[in-house]
């Protein structure tokens, strides 16, 4: 990740904290390289199992050339797409959890691997997103040929 666009990636998340420069200072000198930031505000988060995320994440990149950023913890048990704010309040979906007003994500400093929790697809500080209809449509298919893989084993 190159240094300018880190520090564009940095600024943007950061601008959703109740003080920004504080969070940044805070950010910088963590060890551990996270920060708790508000969902809601220029982003809500989709949090679907990994076992259905990670086969999401390969369709969309089929789909588009860079989808918007996504977190995964260490064991990708868990992965987090975000998405446009209001999203995650008219989300329906079986077992995808979605994180908006009122609720806070632990999020890793760009461009650093430290701790449980990394981005997949690293904010570039542009504000691009992973749009909520596409993300649905990299899901079905992704479920549908995990499916389709299952029937295969185990069919008639």
């Amino acid at each position: 990740m190159a240094a300018t666009e880190a520090k564009a990636a940095v600024e943007w998340l950061v601008s959703v904290a109740p003080d920004p420069d504080a969070c940044r200072r805070e950010w910088e000198r963590d060890p551990r390289g996270i920060a708790l930031l508000p969902a809601g505000k220029r982003w809500d988060v989709l949090i679907l199992p990994g076992e259905l995320g990670r086969p999401t994440l390969d369709v969309l990149t089929r789909l588009i050339d860079r989808p918007g950023p996504v977190l995964a913890d260490f064991g990708d048990a868990r992965m987090g797409f975000l998405v446009p704010p209001g999203t995650a309040a008219r989300w329906l979906g079986t077992g995808v959890r979605g994180a908006g007003p009122g609720t806070w994500i632990v999020v890793p400093y760009p461009g650093r691997t430290v701790g449980r929790v990394r981005w997949l697809i690293r904010p570039d500080g542009s504000g691009t997103l992973t749009d909520p209809a596409l993300l649905e449509l990299a899901m079905h298919e992704a479920a549908a040929v995990r499916g389709a893989r299952g029937a295969g084993r185990g069919g008639r």
